[in-house]
């Protein structure tokens, strides 16, 4: 899943919640908020832009009403 200097995450919710989409360096800062809001049951993408980030490995972590499910993606230059 190597990208530059965009991806698009997707996702799916199966019931309305507060959901939030954060990416992680490895070092578990967090370098962006994606998204932080309630949404309504459904399919979503939502564009990251790593312009400013080095190349390397990332974190994004999805917390919907306390479910948390972490991915990797790999940002190459």
């Amino acid at each position: 899943n190597p990208f530059n200097p965009e991806t698009n995450i997707k996702f799916s919710i199966p019931k309305d919640g507060l959901t939030k989409l954060a990416v992680y360096d490895l070092l578990g800062n967090e370098i962006a908020t994606i998204v932080n809001k309630y949404l309504s049951a459904g399919n979503y993408s939502f564009s990251f832009n790593a312009k400013d980030f080095p190349s390397g490995i990332y974190l994004y972590q999805l917390n919907i009403n306390g479910l948390m499910f972490t991915k990797k993606m790999m940002l190459v230059k």
